[in-house]
């Protein structure tokens, strides 16, 4: 395999692109002209690379004792010296073309990337291990409100609902790799508490966060609240219930995963229908 494409492997493709999208939609919804939403998705696409490829480099010795396939840094097929190299160069990437938004952005999105670092460098084997996901999904709204011609950080209800969500994230996205986890020492909350009580409490979060953007965006005014933002909410209290319905009946499985990401993603679309509403 070439280089490139183990490098984009090694950059957990999947939440890369989710997470750009995500911005991309938010940044819509905050009204971004076109040049700036794309400078935008190009600064968190190159955010989410350096912290992607940055924590299979950290990982690469763990990986190669739990004899990790699905690792290409691991597996020989990019050095870790060229894996750094391009997580470092994504990084300052990132950082440069946030400066081009603002210098709120540049802070803003500084603050949400030393923070992902930070789980890869230390707190991913910690009881702690949710924190940089409410810092950084709590953040994450404001990258594209501050992207805007008169920047200003998100309304305190999208940093709420935005760290429910990444708790969500947190909690379920390490699901499927528990026991590759367990055998490379990496032992964060999820794996403390089990895949039955991560999965309980990430749909508990999701409906927290879906609460908080309803009440959040009708400022205390049910009328207000759009049909399509009341239609994502019930989406998501029927698929966390589901989801709790199944953690507790069911052996754990890869259905519980499915469950949760699913009431993630109504909530991030709720977020970002609500925010379009506003900006409206």
């Amino acid at each position: 395999m070439s280089t490139p494409g183990a490098l984009w492997r090694s950059s957990h493709p999947g939440p890369t692109s989710i997470v750009t999208a995500l911005a991309v939609a938010l940044g819509w919804s905050a009204g971004l002209d076109a040049a700036r939403m794309g400078v935008l998705a190009l600064a968190v696409f190159a955010g989410q690379l350096s912290v992607g490829i940055s924590n299979d480099a950290i990982d690469a010795p763990r990986d190669r004792m739990a004899e990790r396939e699905d690792k290409p840094i691991a597996r020989g097929e990019v050095s870790v010296r060229i894996a750094w190299v391009a997580a470092l160069a994504a990084l300052a990437a990132a950082l440069v073309l946030s400066a081009l938004l603002g210098w709120g952005m540049l802070a803003a999105h500084a603050l949400a990337l030393g923070s992902a670092w930070s789980y890869n460098a230390r707190l991913k084997s910690t009881a702690a291990s949710i924190v940089p996901f409410l810092v950084s999904f709590g953040i994450f709204p404001s990258l594209a409100t501050l992207s805007a011609p008169e920047p200003a950080v998100a309304p305190p209800w999208t940093w709420i609902a935005g760290a429910a969500l990444g708790a969500a994230v947190h909690l379920t996205n390490v699901l499927p790799d528990l026991d590759d986890d367990a055998a490379a020492g990496i032992r964060g909350l999820p794996h403390r508490w089990g895949p039955r009580v991560s999965s309980a409490v990430a749909a508990v979060a999701v409906v927290a966060g879906a609460v908080v953007v309803l009440v959040g965006s009708s400022a205390g005014d049910p009328s207000a609240i759009p049909a399509f933002s009341w239609a994502c909410f019930a989406a998501v209290v029927v698929v966390a219930a589901t989801t709790l319905a199944v953690a507790f009946l069911r052996p754990p499985s890869r259905t519980l995963f499915r469950l949760v990401m699913l009431a993630a993603l109504l909530l991030a679309v709720q977020l970002v229908a609500a925010g379009r509403v506003l900006a409206a």
